[in-house]
């Protein structure tokens, strides 16, 4: 598979697949394709679609065939960057669960609990992650601009939850009560803070949706009048 990423605010990733290639989606992300790609929809397995039931991921995959040569196309929902990402056996990574844009066939897409109590408890949406293992390529959708930090060993980084995209398997990541009664209620930055500790490379993103719809809640009319 060879691929090339477009555009500029909503990029798109145009991936040239040979005969028999493959990839695989979890939430429509094509966009245009060559009338020989062959669409399949499939769950995973019962315990798998359970799972991501549980996680709010979409419990189906779609998987595009190419039947000779062809290409598919695969869009951004949201104005930023794709990131590819090349997975191999021993170097897996770690991505917030709606980062995942899609990936060859090779590439697995696992559930990633963080196993600190304190991210389980207060860390809301980055509880609940995904692990691609396997060999392949994946692209990762980035919400605005992305920033990357190499963490060595031990190093620690605080970030605001939804500012996290992914990291490499080493780093380890726990959640932090922002200090201070006064700065709980008055900050404006929530409650918790995510910690990210070296070794490993982290990515990050400028502009989570998650802060863009805070952001304009307090714009939108409510009520009928």
């Amino acid at each position: 598979m060879n691929y090339e990423i477009k555009g500029g605010v909503f990029p798109v990733v145009v991936c040239q697949l040979a005969d028999g290639e493959s990839m695989i989606t979890e939430k429509g992300s094509m966009v245009w394709m060559s009338p020989n790609m062959e669409m399949t929809t499939t769950g995973g397995g019962i315990g798998k679609m359970f799972s991501k039931a549980l996680s709010g991921e979409s419990m189906f995959q779609n998987i595009y065939t190419a039947h000779g040569a062809g290409f598919i196309a695969f869009g951004s929902s949201f104005p930023g960057k794709i990131l590819p990402l090349q997975i191999t056996p021993g170097h897996e990574m770690i991505l917030q669960k709606n980062a995942f844009l899609a990936s060859e066939s090779g590439i697995e897409l696992s559930i990633h609990f963080n196993k600190k109590l304190g991210a389980g408890v207060f860390g809301g949406e980055g509880f609940i992650m995904q692990r691609l293992s396997g060999s392949g390529t994946a692209f990762a959708e980035i919400d605005g601009e992305l920033v990357e930090y190499e963490l060595s060993a031990g190093q620690k980084l605080i970030v605001d939850t939804g500012n996290v995209a992914g990291f490499e398997t080493g780093v380890q990541i726990d959640i932090q009560q922002v200090p201070g009664i006064k700065n709980k209620l008055l900050g404006g930055e929530g409650l918790f803070n995510t910690v990210l500790t070296g070794p490993g490379k982290i990515w990050l993103q400028t502009m989570p949706i998650s802060g863009v719809a805070g952001a304009i809640r307090p714009y939108i009319p409510t009520g009928n009048g």
